[in-house]
Formats: structure tokens, C-alpha cells, sequence
């Protein structure tokens, strides 16, 4: 028979392991919603320019109102969403109104020459470059969480606190136009 003081040893061993891995569990899990807590002040930011940019609009886009209206509605979805997964959904319906803001700009040269729209169209490009790369290291830390999750001996721990895959912050169905940078273009 195993003598007690090897199966007591051995109990120690399992349970120092075991400690390890939700020790690890916990860091990945704060490490993603510290990179969060990043993408939230580029998101902040993009919503204090929001009005900025539809008041520089206004003046200009009479027959656009449904779709200032959009913006200012998603803005308002985005800014009441709680928790990480309802924030990424109400930015990707905040980034395809703000997509078609930029479309329907093509249409007024006028606009496009003004200085307060070019001013507030560089501080909204440089917020989306921002958010972007915040973004990134957001959908690392996810994807890094994620596997560990996945991962055996680690998945039976992570099943046991109830650990679950988390999302990655995806901008949904019209991923492939905001894969590049804005562009901001005033030389017509």
C-alpha cells in the first residue's frame, strides 16, 4: 500500500497545480479587460467627436437627416451598452452608420473644403487609427484567454470556475471596408 505522507504529497502537488492554472485563469481574464478598459477611452473619444462632426454636417446635408439621425442613434445605443460583448455589438452598428456618413460626404465638395469638418474629420481619423490598434491588442489578449481556456489541463480547471471563450471585438458583416485606416481625403 502508498504510504499516507506520499498520497498527502501528491494531493499537494495536484492542488499547487491546480492553483497555478486558475492563478493563470484570472491574469488572462484581467490582462483582456484591462485592454478593454484601452479600447473604452478610444471609445469615449469617438463619441465626444461624434456630435462635433453631425453638427459640421447639418448645415450641409439637408436631405441626409435620416442618416444623421442613424449615427446619433447608434451613438446613443453605443454610449448606454453594458459589459464587453453589448459594447462590441453597438460599436459595429456605430461604425456602419459612420460609414455611410462617409459615403454620403463624397457628395458635398463644399463640405469636404470646410475647416471645421476637416478639423474634426483628422481628430476622427486619428481616434479610428487609435481604436484600431487598441483593438488589436484587445483581440490578442482575447485570443491568448481563449486558448488557455481551450487548452488541457487548463480546460478542466476553466470548466470548473466556468470560465467560457470570450469574444473577439469584431466589426461585423462590413469588416473587410474598415480593415484599412480611414482615409481622409480633402483634395477634391
Amino acid at each position: 500500500m502508498i504510504p499516507l505522507f506520499i498520497l498527502l504529497g501528491l494531493a499537494i502537488v495536484l492542488a499547487l497545480y491546480f492553483a497555478v492554472i486558475y492563478n493563470r485563469l484570472v491574469a488572462l481574464k484581467n490582462n483582456r479587460e484591462n485592454a478593454f478598459a484601452d479600447i473604452d477611452v478610444q471609445l469615449k473619444q469617438r463619441h465626444d467627436l461624434i456630435p462635433q462632426l453631425i453638427e459640421t454636417v447639418k448645415g450641409y446635408m439637408t436631405h441626409e437627416k435620416d442618416l444623421l439621425t442613424d449615427i446619433t442613434n447608434a451613438r446613443s445605443h453605443a454610449l448606454q451598452a453594458k459589459g464587453v460583448n453589448g459594447k462590441i455589438a453597438a460599436e459595429a452598428s456605430l461604425s456602419h452608420a459612420l460609414s455611410g456618413l462617409q459615403i454620403a460626404v463624397e457628395a458635398y465638395p463644399d463640405l469636404k473644403a470646410n475647416q471645421n469638418f476637416m478639423q474634426v474629420q483628422t481628430e476622427m481619423s486619428d481616434v479610428e487609427n487609435k481604436l484600431a490598434a487598441v483593438r488589436r491588442f484587445f483581440n490578442s489578449a482575447t485570443k491568448e484567454l481563449n486558448t488557455y481556456i481551450q487548452m488541457f489541463p487548463s480546460n478542466i480547471v476553466a470548466s470548473t470556475f466556468k470560465y467560457k471563450t470570450e469574444e473577439m471585438f469584431e466589426l461585423g458583416a462590413d469588416r473587410k471596408e474598415h480593415e484599412e485606416a480611414p482615409k481622409v481625403d480633402f483634395s477634391n
